[in-house]
């Protein structure tokens, strides 16, 4: 691996990934988060991680790559649209989350990544990395701003000035040199529409979201009852939320994604609120049968179709 050739190297990536179908791809030199590190110790010391107890796991190799690969050089970021063409009408349906409309994405990517870390070795020779998508100790947003395919909005997510913010994130870490890219600005400004939309306030201030509030991690990640406080507040979500997206500015240069995986099983959008609130096990197999839904069985879907339908006493 001479000096001379991280240009190729880095060319022939970032190409054979759009290849792939990816949008963006960045790369950033592997090593400690430094800023971030601080940051993270304080959001998990105030609780913000909920019952994501996987958070407070592993805290020196999310915050390190070189712990997760021997050797590492680059972090290569990528990312995945998943913006649908068509929502369903919102009138009468309950929602849940765009990127949880067709297959999960973490088959429909790893297979990707896979293919990209081949194409690599196949090139070059010899490189050893890792794929992650969403499913070990790594900040990918934190990594996704170093590598400038985007910034932090204030709504902790990564925002894009060309397409906006409905990505996947994904990354190899390899032990290959690259040449690195730089950090973009962030382009939030003194806008606060996400601050303003969110329902339950779990944007406590720009750029710091407590997990433990947002209707996500109470609709995906809680297995335990859904507290009463929260009840007339979802705005029918039952799976995910995507309210802070949907007001960013950014959003409106979201584009519809070219995944056919992606696609939603046709019967999802004629559902309506009483064909969830009856939805049965048959249903629940057929139509969600490799999506990210079957996270929360059945059992955990019907809980939040019953919270969200029960309306909040008038009393209150």
């Amino acid at each position: 691996m001479h000096l001379a050739n991280k240009s190729d190297y880095t060319s022939f990536i970032k190409h054979k990934a759009a290849e792939l179908g990816f949008d963006f791809c960045g790369m950033a030199a592997a090593g400690f988060l430094e800023e971030e590190a601080p940051r993270l110790e304080q959001w998990l010391r105030q609780g913000m991680h909920g019952e994501m107890s996987y958070m407070a796991n592993h805290f020196d190799k999310r915050l390190d790559p070189t712990k997760l690969v021997e050797g590492a050089k680059s972090v290569v970021t990528l990312l995945y649209n998943y913006y649908p063409e068509n929502t369903p009408d919102q009138e009468d349906h309950y929602k849940i989350s765009k990127y949880a409309y067709g297959e999960d994405y973490h088959f429909v990517i790893k297979r990707k990544l896979h293919a990209l870390l081949e194409a690599i070795r196949e090139e070059i020779g010899e490189v050893h990395g890792r794929a992650f998508v969403d499913s070990a100790p790594v900040m990918e947003r934190a990594w996704a701003k170093k590598s400038g395919v985007g910034w932090i909005g204030k709504n902790s997510l990564l925002l894009n000035k060309q397409r906006g913010s409905f990505f996947f994130i994904a990354e190899l870490i390899i032990d290959l040199p690259l040449e690195y890219d730089g950090p973009v600005k962030d382009y939030c400004g003194t806008c606060t529409r996400c601050i303003d939309a969110c329902p339950t306030e779990a944007i406590r201030q720009p750029y710091e979201v407590d997990g433990s509030r947002c209707i996500s991690y109470f609709t995906i990640e809680l297995k335990d009852a859904i507290p009463e406080a929260y009840k007339g507040k979802f705005n029918d979500w039952i799976f995910g939320c995507d309210i802070c997206q949907d007001v960013c500015p950014w959003n409106r240069h979201a584009r519809p994604h070219q995944e056919p995986a992606f696609e939603p099983h046709e019967d999802l959008h004629q559902m309506k609120k009483q064909d969830w609130e009856e939805i049965t096990e048959d249903v629940f197999r057929k139509v969600f049968k490799r999506s990210a839904v079957k996270r929360t069985k059945l059992a955990g879907l019907q809980r939040n179709i019953a919270f969200v339908a029960a309306k909040k006493d008038a009393s209150e």
